[in-house]
């Protein structure tokens, strides 16, 4: 795919990686960047920085996601990349009140379905179109102090990995972001944590990671090289892992 050109809505552009997506693809030429998020202002700042268009999203409705693709298919343009990167954090274990699971379950994992299910049918009948998901290293890990992340994050994974099985044959590119920690709102206050622990890496170069597998149809972005090392590790000796990640959890003691 060539980002030049090319019609992008960014979720969650407001802020932490949205925003650097945005830029990143304002800067390679993009004809359209929507930056979509809940904090219209903030989006809309994003937006007069870059030439690009803001509108508004909450990524917990399924409406409001329709209408954000209803909105820039029949007003701007076709939309080539759609990037799903919305998401939150929720601190905690099985104690987490329901309607915080409730969410968070909407918010990194429906978000993804629901613009799937309303976009992924107009790019099959244009012949293909990509979709880039914003998931977590904790979606292939885990996330210490944070049950509701590490499992809604899991959950993002398996779904982007169903949409390229499913449709990666057919003309669709599905690509999903799994850093360690960003530099964001979402990580404010959490520079030392476990999550920090290979570092807390910049927007634009985790935007750069996701350029680099768009443009080669890559499936897994990992701008935190050292994932892969700990995802072989866990699938060689799952028991292991599992203790090495109760030393962590003994060190840090949370997220």
């Amino acid at each position: 795919m060539d980002i030049k050109g090319s019609c992008i809505v960014v979720t969650g552009a407001a802020h932490g990686i949205g925003k650097g997506l945005a830029q990143k693809f304002a800067d390679l030429g993009a004809a359209h960047v929507i930056c979509a998020d809940i904090d219209l202002d903030a989006a809309k700042v994003t937006a007069a920085h870059i030439g690009g268009v803001a509108l508004h999203l909450d990524a917990r409705s399924e409406d409001s996601i329709k209408a954000l693709i209803d909105t820039v298919e029949d007003s701007i343009a076709p939309i080539d990349l759609f990037c799903s990167n919305a998401g939150i954090l929720t601190l905690g274990g099985f104690e987490v009140a329901n309607e915080e699971w409730q969410k968070i379950w909407d918010i990194n994992v429906m978000s993804h379905v629901w613009a799937a299910r309303h976009l992924v049918p107009l790019m099959m009948k244009r012949g293909g179109g990509y979709m880039l998901n914003t998931a977590s290293a904790a979606g292939l890990l885990n996330q210490i102090g944070a049950a509701p992340y590490g499992v809604t994050k899991h959950a993002a994974v398996g779904f982007a990995e169903w949409l390229a099985i499913t449709y990666g044959d057919q003309g669709l590119g599905v690509s999903v972001l799994c850093p360690q920690a960003v530099r964001s709102e979402m990580t404010r206050g959490f520079e030392d944590s476990v999550a920090s622990l290979d570092g807390m890496l910049e927007p634009d170069l985790v935007a750069d990671y996701c350029v680099k597998a768009i443009e080669n149809k890559e499936f897994l972005v990992l701008p935190h090289p050292q994932v892969k090392e700990y995802m072989q590790a866990k699938a060689s000796n799952y028991g292991r892992w599992i203790a090495g990640m109760q030393k962590l959890r003994e060190r840090f003691g949370g997220f």
